[in-house]
């Protein structure tokens, strides 16, 4: 008996994307445009009669939102889909949830399948969540009884006991959300799928969902889940399959992925300054951003027992008061550690004067563990204006100097490691 719970060989999926080819400004003789029409009506008309989309539009391109896609998934496993927006994540569930038919290639599912997609997917909304409840376990297969049995675990986890008989579609979207991903994880599906949709819920309801998934993985069911959080990624799946542009670009554990991942989308620079050619006409503007080592050099290799500093050029065209600027700092997994900014309303900082401005900020030693960092950068008059911001373009590296003491019984340091001011009160 195979172990193999989903089979994909030579996935494709294309559309047809309309363009209006004449420009706006071009003139068009009636002829051309009598032409263009009586083109247009008969290519329609062929693909009607072929049972082919109608596309607007006077030309056709054919995008291929994935292409010769082929995996396989064991029985058991807790897949992770990472990828850039438009990667193909969501077009690849859609169609092993059977909601869209693939162009070619070959799909074989062994086992139940629960999906849990965009808001709205799967249920009525003139029903009840009562009676989409028992819909839902229609749909995969399962008897009245077999729904009857985990009724009460579902409304109990979904939190909507006041308004199962209302219809869903009065439901707020956490609401909804909060039954949909209910009776996707508790009517017993041999295989669940999940996208992104939990990033609806509030925090609570994330951590609720996330403990939930894991249990289920515990009972020996299949998971593919889609999500942008590389430590949820880390946390629940034990594989990962990285897309770029419709294609695999990666298979293998969720940190070789995410690594391969990350590495592609960062710029390796410890320093940007605006192109010349891109500048434009705003009253505060980043000219330059460095990162530079514990002799002011720049530098993007750095030891973890030396501080180092972050140097920031700004030009303004006019005097800003109230303003900010702030610094985030990400690392290699997406968690953003802290953000810090340069004033309140009664610092020194407050304003900018015209002209140009160059700020150096100071982290302390030992302060963040060795790995890779991100800075993104922006200003600012908080809660008015935002002027400018630099995000995707600076990383660092910290490399361990051996001043990081090993913590408690295991090696594991911390997301920050922080020099605190240590005392003796009370010696004898």
């Amino acid at each position: 008996m195979t172990d193999i719970a989903i089979s994909v060989e030579n996935l494709s999926k294309s559309y047809l994307v309309g363009h209006n080819s004449a420009s706006p400004e071009r003139y068009t003789a009636l002829r051309d445009v009598v032409a263009r029409n009586v083109r247009n009506l008969a290519r329609k008309t062929r693909d009607m009669l072929h049972g082919r989309a109608i596309v607007q539009g006077d030309e056709v391109e054919e995008f291929w939102a994935l292409k010769d896609v082929s995996f396989e998934i064991k029985q058991g496993d807790r897949v992770g889909i990472i990828g850039r927006n438009g990667a193909g994540k969501s077009t690849l569930l859609k169609i092993l949830s059977r909601i869209t038919e693939p162009t070619q290639g070959r799909i074989e599912i062994a086992g139940r399948v629960a999906s849990l997609l965009e808001v709205g997917t799967g249920f009525h909304p003139e029903l009840s969540g009562r009676e989409n409840i028992f819909l839902n376990g229609a749909i995969l297969g399962m008897s009245r009884r077999e729904i009857q049995q985990k009724f009460d675990e579902i409304v109990d986890f979904a939190e909507i006991e006041r308004f199962l008989d209302t219809p869903v579609k009065r439901y707020s979207s956490g609401m909804y959300m909060r039954l949909a991903f209910a009776v996707a994880a508790h009517l017993e599906p041999e295989i669940l799928i999940v996208d992104e949709v939990l990033a609806v819920g509030d925090v609570q309801f994330q951590n609720k969902c996330m403990g939930k998934m894991a249990s289920v993985t515990n009972e020996g069911r299949t998971i593919l889940f889609v999500s942008h959080n590389m430590v949820a990624i880390k946390t629940l799946c034990n594989r990962a399959v990285l897309l770029e542009n419709g294609a695999i670009r990666y298979i293998g554990t969720p940190d070789e992925s995410i690594a391969k991942y990350l590495a592609h989308n960062k710029n390796e620079n410890s320093s940007w300054k605006r192109n010349a050619s891109s500048i434009m006409q705003r009253d505060v503007l980043f000219e330059e951003i460095k990162i530079l080592d514990h002799t002011y050099r720049m530098d993007q290799n750095l030891l973890s027992g030396n501080p180092f500093y972050l140097f920031i050029k700004i030009s303004t065209i006019k005097e800003i008061k109230g303003s900010q600027v702030a610094v985030r700092v990400i690392n290699s997994d997406g968690i953003i550690l802290f953000t810090t900014a340069n004033s309140d309303e009664n610092s020194e900082f407050a304003k900018l004067p015209p002209g140009e401005t160059n700020y150096i900020v100071k982290f302390p030693k030992s302060f963040l563990p060795p790995g890779r960092y991100e800075i993104a950068i922006a200003a600012s008059v908080p809660g008015i204006e935002l002027f400018d911001k630099v995000e995707n373009n600076i990383c660092f590296d910290i490399h361990d100097s051996g001043t990081h003491a090993t913590i408690l019984h295991d090696d594991r340091i911390g997301l920050i490691t922080p020099l605190l001011n240590w005392k003796i009160i009370n010696h004898k």
